[in-house]
């Protein structure tokens, strides 16, 4: 098992970053790695960070304006080569269509809730290090 995991966290809301922060904590799950954190406010931001590799899950914010994290994971499922895993974070629960639209691994609402997003992030972090190994 690798020492870390990087997790990219995409949110032109300081706020709503630092909630995935607190919620993960430094390990999400006890059979997962510590995480990592990659903060990306804009889209080209996320995109230089994907380009550089290296990263595990991404974490998305379906509010982000001018670039929603559904737009943005609909893109980057496209044009990066093996994507990693993306946790959507909605604003509704109705929007779930819209997550399956954008090709999301993985769905919680907002605000974030600790012990559902934790969950949800570590399953994809165990699928992604699978998959790795």
């Amino acid at each position: 098992m690798q020492p870390t995991a990087t997790v990219l966290v995409y949110s032109d809301d300081a706020n709503i970053r630092e909630q995935v922060r607190l919620a993960a904590g430094r390990r999400p799950a006890a059979d997962v790695p510590q995480v990592e954190f990659l903060e990306c406010a804009t889209l080209p931001a996320v995109l230089k960070r994907l380009d550089e590799g290296g990263v595990d899950v991404c974490v998305l914010d379906g509010e982000t304006a001018p670039a929603g994290g559904m737009g943005v994971s609909r893109q980057i499922k496209d044009e990066i080569f093996n994507c990693p895993p993306v946790l959507l974070l909605m604003g509704r629960p109705q929007d779930a269509w819209l997550a399956t639209w954008s090709r999301a691994d993985a769905a919680v609402t907002l605000p974030v809730e600790p012990v559902g997003f934790a969950d949800a992030l570590a399953a994809l972090l165990r699928g992604r290090l699978a998959g790795a190994a």
